[in-house]
């Protein structure tokens, strides 16, 4: 792998740079005048070419110039620009996203947990969280579909999908090359070329690099992290066989470094010291034989023992498409490979005992080693292949697509958790589990979709899909004699058989789109592998949901103005919840078929280009989302009656002692014995933005001021909404506490309150567009906010950043 890597980045530099010095040496071609209006969108939504505006179902298309002038440079940074979604980084990991669309989402990686939001490359589905969260290099553009997307694009679909569509190499030479500096000593450095071998056969060779030394200190070790550490090769190639004959494949090799680890505005060692983000942990990055492991005295068995503090994770994908182009019709092969090794080791407490509750809402800072660590060494293998075929009959009054999937997972997981129940020096450390799980699916799935064009303004479109899904699942104790394993009382195999149908219907007026549908999506169950008692592993089963849209796409005043309007209802049941909660003292994760969401809401997205030289855009939604209990859901009432027993008693939820309340604050019930809301999934959600380009012809160059706004109102990051508030509690037998989990001030956990995040961009640009030096920051004015919560400690959001970057187009 690392001659690999090594030989494809030299043959990239090298390349580029002979490229770039022929290219100076060639006449520019004088720079075309901007055209006053926007320029056509395409999308592949629908699994072939169309106008984003004839497209009956709600997506969000943006291009990579956008998301340059954006500064978005990753996956996770595309959340912020679409209406009723939230994306953040998974707990510990940078390399893993979390995205939440209309409601629907998932937070955790583990291989028996499903996203909600699917990820796609080139049309390869990413089964896995735990590496979706890669920089773009050779970007095209990126979709988001938002409502489940069962027909099409199949499982793990019911909140939406991102495709993500690379670059395909070009019949022309060229290419570009980019380099940046910025905040915490960050170096980012992209590359690609394009090769046009022969008429037959065209070459794309591309890499990129970024390392920081980490915006959080930790005052107990004197490390730096929470840097940004990814690089990526990818090399693309397209043979054009015959006029009729095309293959395009691709191998990437991606890898993460980054950790997303629990830190403060303040430092836990220094509580009065606030100029920037802290950690204490003393958990190191390297051991050695003056610095020993702490998990290897511990009897933690495997490599894992020795992992230091925090997460890589490196990935292998594989893409081939293949295709035959005929009268009407295209026949595509697609192949995909994905390839994922993760090691990591996170400590969720900081080196902190105990972990936070009504009597110790802050645990002091104690640096140890171990305060609730998590352990990984994990690998995840997937293949898939499709035959897909679409085309056009009857002269153009019906467009069809239908083919056959096959997608096959084989995941294992090493995995240990430690916790530190507390005590004089470094505390009584306590290995939870130490387990190897292997899960495997298999699915196969056929699908077709139809566009009858009833008349020149008019049509209907029907889709169905079937898909036939097996999992099975085991876990045994890596330790000798140790007996944590599968009770034989809990089966280790799911089968899912789905019908996921799509309904709609558009009318065409003059720059108007009016349309409506209805569409059907899954998630796969699951096990509750994350739990440390193997009487907790149980299984819970595959979430439904039914979406309704209506809408309309339309463009006013020549083409300058661009308003795309949905409104949705969203019904889904059986909606899977994972909570992390303390039962006897002990953290605990469970995963549950509580409850069903219902979701309403609206969203509006606005480009306009009032001057050939000034962009605009705007994006709203708003949406009431809802865990709705049904008839079926007995130990979800029985739960919540109790927690109103243990409130008239006057128990206190997350408190440890005598006077817990523990089925307050638990699974989905919140502390006042109410339904929780659904984690992030605030009402409104907003960005604006403007870009202006001011031509300087005596210099020539062109500069280019922008500025993007991205609100959010308040949310729920945690399952149980658990939060602990300034203000006092007293319990059942007088103990007064000195938090309380019932309102006030936040002191720490699940509540995000209302942000509005500031991004900022000069560019200067040459006049032919082959120079470009920009000055870029995000999140400029150092909004701290709450993005996920597990046992009360919150995960902030990075802090402001800022890059000067310089990029060479030949």
């Amino acid at each position: 792998m690392k001659l690999l890597s090594g030989m494809a980045l030299a043959s990239v530099s090298g390349a580029a740079l002979a490229c770039a010095t022929m290219a100076a040496a060639q006449d520019a071609a004088p720079p075309a005048p901007p055209s006053p209006a926007l320029g056509d969108s395409f999308v592949t939504a629908q699994r072939r070419v169309e106008r984003l505006q004839t497209v009956p179902m709600a997506v969000t298309a943006l291009p990579a110039a956008t998301l340059e002038t954006l500064g978005v440079t990753s996956t996770l940074g595309v959340a912020d620009y679409v209406p009723n979604m939230i994306g953040s980084n998974s707990v510990g990991l940078t390399s893993a996203n979390t995205y939440t669309l209309r409601g629907l989402g998932n937070g955790d990686t583990f291989a028996t947990f499903n996203p909600a939001v699917g990820t796609f490359i080139d049309d390869i589905p990413l089964a896995r969280q735990t590496a979706n969260n890669f920089s773009f290099f050779d970007l095209d553009r990126i979709e988001v579909l938002r409502g489940p997307q069962g027909t099409l694009l199949g499982r793990n679909t019911t909140g939406g999908a991102i495709n993500v569509i690379l670059a395909k190499p070009s019949d022309t030479l060229g290419g570009y090359l980019e380099a940046g500096y910025g905040a915490y000593g960050k170096v980012e450095a992209r590359a690609s070329i394009d090769l046009p071998v022969s008429k037959l056969l065209s070459v794309k060779l591309s890499g990129y690099y970024q390392r920081d030394g980490g915006y959080a200190r930790d005052t107990t070790t004197g490390q730096r992290s929470n840097g940004e550490g990814a690089s990526g090769l990818r090399a693309s190639v397209r043979f054009e066989l015959t006029d009729q004959l095309s293959w395009n494949t691709s191998l990437s090799y991606l890898r993460d470094t980054g950790a997303n680890l629990l830190n403060f505005t303040c430092d836990p060692n220094h509580p009065t010291k606030c100029d920037g983000r802290f950690t204490s942990t003393g958990l190191l990055k390297n051991y050695d034989i003056a610095h020993p492991s702490p998990f290897v005295a511990l009897g933690v068995t495997g490599r894992k023992a020795n992992f230091g503090l925090g997460n890589t994770v490196d990935t292998l994908i594989y893409a081939s498409n293949l295709a035959w182009q005929g009268d009407g019709y295209r026949l595509s092969l697609i192949t995909g490979l994905v390839d994922t090794k993760q090691k990591s080791a996170i400590d969720l407490a900081d080196g902190r005992t105990p972990l936070p509750g009504v009597a110790v809402p802050v645990p002091p800072a104690r640096g140890l080693a171990v305060g609730y660590d998590s352990l990984t060494d994990a690998s995840y293998s997937q293949v898939s292949q499709e035959a897909k075929l679409d085309g056009t009959l009857f002269d153009g009054r019906l467009d069809y697509v239908t083919g056959v999937a096959y997608v096959s997972e084989d995941n294992r997981t090493d995995f240990a958790d430690i916790v530190n129940l507390g005590g004089a020096g470094p505390g009584t450390p306590l290995v939870l589990a130490d387990r190897t799980a292997r899960t495997h699916t298999d699915a196969v799935a056929g699908y077709a979709q139809v566009d009858v064009h009833a008349t020149s303004a008019l049509r209907v479109t029907g889709g169905i899909r079937y898909t036939d899904e097996r999992q099975t699942f085991g876990i045994a104790d890596n330790r000798a004699g140790g007996s944590f394993g599968l009770p034989g009382t809990i089966p280790s195999s799911q089968h899912s058989k789905l019908w996921t149908p799509r309904v709609a219907v558009d009318y065409q007026l003059p720059g108007v789109l009016l349309f409506a549908g209805a569409s059907r999506g899954y998630r796969s169950g699951g096990w509750n592998a994350r739990a440390t008692n193997p009487a907790a592993l149980l299984p819970f089963g595959p979430e439904r949901a039914w979406s309704y849209e209506a809408g309309a796409k339309s463009e006013f005043f020549d083409h300058r103005l661009r308003a795309n309007l949905t409104a949705f209802w969203l019904d889904a049941q059986n909606t899977p919840t994972t909570a992390a909660q303390l039962i006897g003292g002990l953290p605990t994760f469970t995963t549950q078929n509580a409850a069903g969401l219902r979701n309403r809401g609206v969203e509006l997205e606005l480009t306009a280009r009032p001057t050939p030289r000034v962009n605009l855009f705007a994006n709203f939604g708003y949406q009431h989302a809802r865990y709705r209990v049904g008839s079926g859901a007995s130990s979800l009432r029985a739960q919540q009656l109790a927690c109103l027993g243990e409130l008239a008693a006057k128990r206190v939820p997350l408190a440890t002692d005598a006077n817990a309340a523990t089925d307050c604050a638990a699974g989905i019930i919140d502390a006042n014995g109410n339904i929780a809301r659904p984690v992030r999934s605030p009402d409104f959600t907003a960005s604006a933005g403007a870009s202006y380009d001011y031509p300087i012809p005596a210099a020539g160059i062109v500069v280019q001021p922008s500025v993007n706004v991205v609100y959010s109102s308040s949310f729920e990051t945690g399952a149980a909404n658990d939060t602990l508030f300034t203000g006092t509690v007293t319990g059942a037998n007088g103990t007064v506490y000195p938090a309380n989990p019932f309102g006030g001030g936040v002191i720490t956990g699940s509540r995000t309150s209302a942000y509005a995040v500031v991004n900022a961009a000069l560019a200067l640009k040459t006049d032919d567009n082959n120079w470009t030096l920009s000055l870029e920051c995000r999140n400029c004015f150092d909004k701290a906010y709450a993005q996920s919560e597990v046992f009360d400690y919150t995960y902030l959001n990075a802090p402001r950043t800022w890059l000067v970057r310089a990029k060479r187009v030949f």
